[in-house]
């Protein structure tokens, strides 16, 4: 629908109207996309953090993080660890001043197995942040949507009181599950599903309202809000703005400053797709899942197996780079390289 110069000028943008219906958050570690586009909370990660690290503007919370994991002391591995554990929170800290919101910290993705260990690398993320004069409620903590993850998350929120993101998220089970263990929030990815269904089927190209991952994301929210589960959904991870559009109305959703930049040029009417109302006049039935379940179920859909995998795996590996350059940052000198 073309709309005329006159209009224009008088039509807010496809981001100011959706921020009318939806929570806009933005999907970045670059301090200036988040002064540029105002969302209220932002979402960082490994791969995110890593980008951000390599540019010349960042160096000074390298050089601090670095500073910081020497100053601790111990062995070279544990120095690096404390070195990137305190990389993601000055990263955090940075973005919360310039955020009403709060921001997502991500626990080391090697640990998506390791509930114990989730736990302590959260609740050592928490204790930073605390360091850095800011409290636990402007944090999410963001885990791997594994069993393990998602039991992790559960201990989190009812023991400590420390909010959770639960990330990497793809199959209905998972989100059934997070709702259960009574997480804060979800990121169901709606991007990664279209690339598999994109990769894997016949099918190249989706209208916004049949792509699957925006349909995904539309289950969950309907789920949700007819069983009156208080975890917000945040979808995330978007190929284009007809999918961030077609989703108007979602609780939440995190956003690239790209596609941020394309909404905020584009002048196109926006009505809300998902409401509280048709979510609870949906014909879908509540269910349980215990640990065998959740498993079979999530199992059961190889699009969400595969995509987790992959997710942690690049996560992961994403961590591992930034070690390396921590690493040579902290050791390079002292080896005389």
């Amino acid at each position: 629908m073309s709309v005329s110069p006159v209009k224009r000028q008088k039509m807010e943008s496809a981001l100011d109207q959706l921020k009318h219906h939806t929570t806009v958050v933005a999907d970045t570690g670059d301090f200036n996309a988040i002064d540029e586009y105002k969302p209220l909370d932002a979402t960082t990660n490994p791969s995110l953090i890593l980008a951000a690290a390599q540019m010349p503007a960042y160096q000074k919370l390298v050089d601090d993080a670095v500073a910081y994991g020497k100053k601790l002391g111990g062995s070279e591995d544990e120095q690096i660890q404390n070195a990137c554990d305190k990389l993601f929170v000055l990263f955090g800290a940075e973005i919360l001043k310039r955020i009403p919101g709060r921001v997502s910290t991500e626990v080391d993705a090697r640990l998506s197995f390791d509930k114990e260990g989730m736990i302590q690398r959260a609740r050592r993320l928490i204790d930073l942040y605390k360091e850095a004069g800011i409290g636990k409620d402007r944090i999410l903590i963001k885990l791997s949507s594994t069993w393990e993850g998602i039991q992790a998350g559960k201990v989190l929120e009812a023991e400590y009181g420390i909010h959770c993101n639960m990330t990497l998220l793809f199959s209905f089970a998972q989100a059934v599950a997070c709702a259960e263990a009574g997480v804060t929030l979800i990121s169901p990815f709606v991007g990664r599903i279209l690339d598999w269904y994109v990769a894997n089927g016949d099918k190249k190209t989706y209208e916004p309202s049949e792509d699957p991952g925006v349909k995904s994301v539309t289950k969950i929210y309907n789920y949700y809000k007819k069983f009156g589960y208080k975890t917000i959904v945040m979808g995330a991870s978007f190929r284009n703005t007809g999918e961030i559009k077609a989703l108007t109305g979602c609780d939440y959703l995190t956003i690239s400053p790209k596609l941020l930049a394309e909404l905020s040029k584009e002048h196109v009417k926006l009505t809300p797709t998902l409401s509280i109302k048709d979510a609870q006049a949906c014909d879908l039935e509540k269910i349980h899942l215990d640990e065998k379940a959740f498993r079979w179920h999530h199992n059961e859909d190889q699009m969400a197996v595969e995509k987790l995998s992959d997710g942690i795996r690049k996560f992961a590996a994403d961590a591992i780079k930034l070690e390396t350059m921590l690493k040579e940052r902290m050791f390079s000198a002292e080896n005389g390289k």
